[in-house]
């Protein structure tokens, strides 16, 4: 900056304030210190940047893994609405752990991240109050655990209701819960509202139709297999995330039970039989999540942080089917 400023014949400060795009720089100062960039080919330090503003140019995004569908478009979206404002983002996997969370948040915060979107993993978020004193964050489809967070989830319970509620319209009345982490806040919501499902069409939930910690193909078919091993197997299944369905759909291969999930994911329209969802739309949460990032960033008066959700959509397919023999 000093031998542009020299180059030019004004001061360090003038240089700033053109590449700042400051409205009050005499047209012709411009166009000399505008000149004087290109010829000395003048990019900014970045480092030298970050150490005056307190922050990187860099917005953090945290979710439980990077590979799955869902959480990859909400980064994706974030890296589009953050790219548009000359941001990077830098993402990383927290992993099924909750204990494992808190290492890996601090370990991005430390780099004194511009905001920070965070989809949750953990029981506990109140240690990060501290940090939000300078860093906006925000929490995207799982809900902070005792903490005040600018917010953004989906309607978990009433789309859950409304998957039980469109099986039952098919005649089944023996329908599982099959999910992962019940603990998060997501899976708890939505096996309510496959409770109150069952229940609003007089049908007492069976809990030993309930499984958990189904998140890959082999603990699928052992879910699969204990579910028709009961007394009364269920005709129909209710998956809580697109993991636990895309497990499924492997287990089910030549002998199906009916299948609404929660989440779309890819080839779930091709399948055979093609899988009825509950859609949701991860790249509108990101993209909300990230504009919240920037309206804090921008100081403007938001006031305390808010809770919104989003409503689902069910796209029925093949899968749901009529009452099949188990």
């Amino acid at each position: 900056m000093r031998d542009v400023a020299a180059h030019a014949g004004v001061s360090t400060k003038t240089v700033s304030r053109v590449f700042n795009d400051d409205p009050h720089v005499l047209p012709h100062t411009r166009a000399l210190v505008e000149q004087a960039m290109r010829e000395l080919n003048y990019v900014p330090n970045v480092l030298a940047t970050t150490f005056r503003a307190g922050r990187t140019s860099v917005i953090g995004v945290a979710v439980p893994d990077i590979v799955d569908p869902f959480f990859a478009s909400i980064a994706r979206a974030i890296e589009d609405v953050a790219r548009e404002r000359g941001l990077s983002t830098l993402v990383t996997s927290l992993g099924d752990d909750p204990d494992d969370e808190r290492g890996a948040i601090e370990s991005m915060l430390g780099r004194q991240l511009s905001g920070l979107v965070v989809a949750p993993v953990g029981v506990d978020h109140s240690w990060l109050d501290r940090w939000r004193e300078h860093t906006p964050i925000v929490f995207v489809d799982r809900a902070p655990v005792a903490l005040d967070a600018d917010t953004f989830i989906e309607a978990d319970e009433r789309g859950a209701h409304a998957a039980v509620q469109h099986l039952v319209s098919h005649g089944h009345t023996r329908i599982a819960y099959v999910g992962d982490a019940v603990h998060l806040s997501t899976e708890a919501n939505r096996l309510e509202g496959w409770r109150r499902g069952l229940r609003e069409a007089g049908i007492e939930p069976d809990e030993l139709l309930v499984r958990s910690q189904v998140s890959d193909r082999e603990a699928a078919r052992t879910a699969v297999a204990d579910l028709r091993a009961i007394a009364d197997p269920p005709t129909a299944i209710f998956s809580a995330n697109a993991r636990c369905s895309m497990a499924l759909a492997a287990a089910l291969r030549g002998d199906p039970l009916a299948l609404v999930g929660f989440g779309d994911f890819p080839m779930a329209d091709v399948l055979t039989p093609s899988i009825t969802v509950i859609d949701q739309d991860p790249h509108r949460l990101g993209t909300l999540a990230a504009e919240r990032i920037f309206a804090r960033l921008g100081d403007q008066e938001l006031g305390a942080p808010t809770l919104t959700v989003i409503d689902v959509d069910l796209v029925e397919r093949e899968s749901c089917g009529g009452v099949l023999s188990a």
